[in-house]
């Protein structure tokens, strides 16, 4: 993941989310618009195994339905609305997401793709979204600066599955600990960058220079506060993860 640009790169939060609803292709065309330099995305496994991009366990917050996304079937999900009262949205799915990002043509943008864990199918969802990029051709990257695709969690095993099966695709470890994600756990899985929150980094700021140290990029979610972006700027972020990516991309370029 090339940081060549002065700044950070900045990475759409589930899309534009604090201006649409999240997961959802108005959210994620509004931050392309926008001039997102990347999308991410959380995926999960339905019960009859489509991957679909859901944040959470249940439907309920983010639905006109109810009930475990796991226990669901993709057809069943598929009547729900992911909208709102203006703006209606359907399920969005991982490939649907991945031909939006792949049909852009303003810039190569990178998507960013979080597995969940723990979860019901547990290692199966690192295999259906390697299978879903492999069907993109986009799983065996030139190299890891050039990747369309970068996947993320903050299951260690997880991260170690996608480096044993695709070693040139880039990983994030992310946590919420600057002691775990300054220690060793990223070298054991092969994560190429760590990822930390906003709150982590304010209050351990070496976090990045360690892991630079170690040849590791750093990953910052979710950085929405103008004095945030410019903390992640100074200290050499590689990526912020943001729910407002146009303004996020204003204030660092009023710098």
């Amino acid at each position: 993941m090339s940081t060549d640009r002065r700044g950070p790169f900045v990475v759409a939060h589930r899309g534009a989310s604090a201006e649409k609803k999240e997961h959802t292709l108005a959210a994620y065309d509004l931050a392309l618009r926008e001039g997102a330099d990347g999308l991410e995305c959380d995926v999960r496994l339905t019960r009859d195994g489509h991957i679909v991009c859901v944040h959470d366990r249940r439907v309920d917050r983010t639905s006109s339905g109810t009930g475990i996304v796991s226990e669901l079937s993709y057809d069943t999900l598929k009547t729900f609305d992911y909208g709102d009262d203006t703006e209606p949205a359907e399920l969005l799915t991982l490939a649907d997401l991945i031909e939006l990002v792949l049909s852009w043509n303003s810039k190569p943008t990178k998507l960013f793709i979080e597995t969940k864990h723990p979860v019901r199918y547990g290692s199966l969802i690192e295999s259906k979204v390697l299978a879903e990029l492999h069907r993109f051709g986009i799983a065996q990257p030139a190299s890891a600066d050039h990747s369309r695709a970068v996947i993320m969690s903050f299951a260690p095993t997880a991260v170690w599955r996608i480096r044993r099966s695709a070693p040139l695709l880039p990983t994030v470890l992310l946590g919420d600990s600057s002691y775990y994600l300054g220690g060793g756990a990223a070298t054991t899985v092969g994560a190429t960058a760590v990822g930390p929150s906003i709150r982590s980094l304010r209050e351990h700021p070496t976090i990045v220079d360690r892991a630079a140290a170690s040849g590791r990029a750093t990953y910052c979610w979710t950085v929405d506060e103008k004095q945030d972006v410019e903390l992640c700027r100074d200290l050499g972020v590689g990526w912020i993860a943001t729910n407002n990516p146009g303004r996020t991309r204003a204030w660092l370029s009023s710098v």
